[in-house]
Order: structure tokens, then sequence, then C-alpha cells
């Protein structure tokens, strides 16, 4: 009986420290290295210009440039995410880093499985690629913003506006270096830039 009681209460601890996580604001994510994957949108975009200038007949270099930078934007965020949620939510760190991926990581896999579908079945559609991505991406972000900061919003506005635009081209237009570049360069230089202020604004009030 002992033990069941036991089981109850660490279950309701669970249950609140899940509560607590999901009303607290997430402030795992670090301004300067997501500034830093900006930067790497402009990188990968003059990689592309260099190596895959036509990438409607070069689409492999050219996923091959924009997936790689992905996946290093992901790794050091992830990475950054984790040493900075155990320094600021210290006990609740587990939730928060939890909570975190479970709101991010649908718009993630979905990028991938697009791109796969696309790619393999109708690949003279590709050009519509960027623009789903940044529009998946900016649905991420307001799947996120319930706990960030109230201007994330503009960050996720600007991502959906950005893929819009991307998919009005309605060409291999799309594949211009600069249209990822701008897309994710100036969003993820937002979104940084919302989380410094945010920062600021919170060690003004305490």
């Amino acid at each position: 009986m002992a033990m069941n009681d036991l089981h109850k209460a660490l279950g309701e601890i669970s249950s609140i420290r899940r509560q607590v996580a999901r009303t607290t604001e997430f402030r795992g994510y670090g301004p300067a290295t997501l500034a830093t994957t900006g930067v790497l949108a402009f990188v990968a975009a003059a990689v592309e210009a260099r190596w895959a200038p036509d990438a409607v007949h070069h689409i492999g270099v050219y996923l091959s440039i924009w997936i790689s930078t992905a996946v290093v934007a992901v790794a050091l965020t992830g990475v950054q995410v984790y040493r900075r949620a155990r320094r600021v939510h210290s006990g609740m760190s587990d939730e928060m880093i939890r909570m975190a991926v479970e709101q991010f990581l649908p718009s993630l896999a979905a990028g991938l499985l697009i791109t796969i579908v696309v790619v393999r079945s109708v690949p003279g559609t590709a050009w519509i690629l960027p623009g789903l991505w940044q529009m998946i991406f900016g649905l991420g972000v307001f799947s996120s913003c319930r706990f960030l900061p109230r201007p994330m919003v503009a960050a996720g506005v600007w991502y959906l506006l950005a893929g819009l635009i991307s998919i009005s081209l309605g060409d291999g237009r799309a594949f211009s270096p600069w249209t990822m570049a701008v897309a994710f360069g100036v969003g993820q230089m937002m979104v940084a830039g919302i989380l410094l202020r945010s920062a600021g604004k919170g060690e003004n009030e305490n």
C-alpha cells in the first residue's frame, strides 16, 4: 500500500512539474547562438552562389548545402539549449527542454518528410521547397510562442510572409541564394533580438 502511495505521490509531483513548465517562459534559447544560425544562412547562400548558381539543374547540391546548414544550426542550438536551460531553469530544466522539443519537433519532421516526398515523387515542383521550409519553420515558431516572449509572434509572421513570397515566385527563382539567406538570416536575427530585449527587460524588472 505504501508503495502505491509513493508511486501516486511521484506521479502527482511529475504532473505538477509539467504544469509549471507549461506556464513558465522558456529561457533556454541564447540570443548569440540564434544570431549565429542567422549568419550561417548567409554563409550557406554564399556557398550556393559559388557551387550551385543554377540550382534548378543541381537540386542535389542545393539540398546538400541547405540541409547540412540546417543540421549544423540545429546541433548548435540543441547543445546551447541544453547547457543554458540547465543553468537558468536548474531543477526544471528537463521539463522545460522537453516542452521546447515537443513544440518544435513536429515542424522539423514535417519539413524533412515534405522534402523527401517532393524530391522523390514530384521533383519538377522542387522550387516550392524553400517557401514551404520557411512557412513550416514559421509554424514551429508560432507553436513555441506560448512559452516565449510575446513579440516572438512577429518572427513567426516574418517566416510565413517570406515563405508566401518565395512560393509566389512560381519557378526556379525561388532557388535564389537570397531567398533562403534573407528569410532565415533576417528571421534568426529577429528572434535573437527579441530574446535579447526580453532578457534586458527581465533584468530591469528584477
